[in-house]
């Protein structure tokens, strides 16, 4: 009899928030009831495939402890200075009995579709390899600074989006190599891309947005409400 496969999640969730002008990290600004962070705990705990969550959160971070996490299987452990730093300090915190493969999901992402999720998964392990979800860039993309030098073709341009999913220790070595070698990386992807492996492009929905400014977080208070009236039909 084949072992299940086990896949576990991480949430990096150390970041501060600077541009959202705020006093505190913008994963705890409230959507309804509840925190940018529930909503996103909230979405992955829905997904049959998961068998743990962990959270990392900064050292100093007087908000997490207070949320109200009941019924989900989720551990807290310290996050770094840049996202890699936060990712591989999870990998590392279940080093002990590590899963198979590792969900890498943004917290300020809870717009996320449990449907994109879980097409993300199968397609990974039909495929037994690592990917993405990614929307396909739809507006014409101009390269320049003060001035547009040149215009991109876009027809293979995609954007990067949330959640990432590789095996455990290719994703844990990838990190670790790239941190050795200082190199800069975005996401997990262009940490994988810097060993040579591939990654697999999973198109997903392109309202999974990231709350990163105050616009953004206007936009998905909205596109929140209209879910939830959806769902309620």
């Amino acid at each position: 009899m084949n072992k299940p496969t086990t896949i576990s999640a991480v949430v990096p969730a150390a970041g501060v928030g600077a541009r959202m002008g705020l006093n505190h990290p913008k994963q705890y600004l409230k959507i309804g009831d509840k925190t940018v962070l529930e909503h996103t705990l909230g979405k992955l705990a829905q997904i049959p495939q998961l068998n743990k969550l962990y959270v990392a959160v900064s050292e100093t971070d007087g908000y997490f402890d207070e949320l109200d996490l009941s019924g989900l299987a989720v551990s807290r452990v310290t996050g770094g200075q840049e996202r890699s730093d936060s990712v591989l300090n999870a990998l590392l915190a279940m080093q002990s009995t590590p899963p198979d493969w590792v969900l890498v999901h943004d917290a300020a992402r809870p717009l996320v579709e449990i449907s994109d999720i879980i097409n993300l998964i199968e397609q990974c392990l039909k495929n037994q390899e690592g990917g993405i979800l990614a929307s396909k860039v739809k507006d014409t993309i101009k390269r320049g600074t003060s001035h547009s030098e040149e215009t991109v073709p876009r027809a293979t341009l995609w954007q990067a989006l949330t959640p990432q999913f590789f095996p455990y220790h290719q994703l844990l070595n990838a990190l670790q190599q790239a941190q050795q070698n200082n190199a800069q990386i975005t996401d997990e992807a262009s940490a994988v891309e810097l060993t040579g492996q591939p990654v697999r492009l999973v198109s997903g929905r392109s309202d999974n947005i990231k709350i990163t400014t105050p616009e953004d977080y206007a936009l998905a208070s909205f596109l929140m409400s209209q879910q939830s009236k959806a769902r309620s039909l």
